[in-house]
């Protein structure tokens, strides 16, 4: 008969051993806190939440043109307001606070200031959804280019 190894023949781990779990163990962390990381930066995480990646570079051309027409004299051809509008280059004025169902409500039938101290805004004549929409893909392209994506007072 031969005689067992004590421990009922299962090897014990060698500290080496050890510090090779820990290694995986620090390998899964990493690349877990990776994708979350990526997945933030790249418009999946609640950071860029309601950002669009993919701007449609027609549209922003479009919605560009329509702006100008139609909103810049009180919102500034700068986008950074006038005595008589407010500024878009503002967080107040992000997707998470206002979205685009907003700034379609304000040109169909006017806002009432509650932000600013600019006065009423009147409905804007001559403008469609499909404009507006378009207006808001220029003014979305222009708040991302100046790092504005989320307004962080507002949930």
């Amino acid at each position: 008969m031969s005689k067992r190894p004590q421990g009922g023949g299962r090897r014990q781990p060698s500290k080496n051993s050890s510090r090779g779990n820990e290694r995986w163990v620090w390998v899964v962390v990493l690349v877990g806190v990776s994708i979350i990381v990526a997945g933030v930066a790249f418009g999946g995480g609640s950071l860029n939440e309601g950002v669009a990646t993919d701007r449609d570079p027609a549209a922003i051309a479009e919605g560009e043109v329509l702006f100008s027409a139609n909103c810049a004299v009180c919102h500034g051809a700068d986008l950074n307001g006038t005595a008589t509008g407010p500024p878009f280059l503002n967080a107040i004025y992000a997707p998470n606070h206002h979205g685009a169902a907003a700034f379609q409500q304000a040109v169909a039938v006017g806002v009432q200031p509650h932000h600013w101290d600019f006065g009423p805004m009147p409905p804007v004549e001559g403008l469609t959804a499909e404009d507006v929409d378009k207006i808001v893909e220029f003014v979305r392209s222009r708040q991302e280019a100046e790092g504005i994506f989320r307004d962080p007072t507002h949930g």
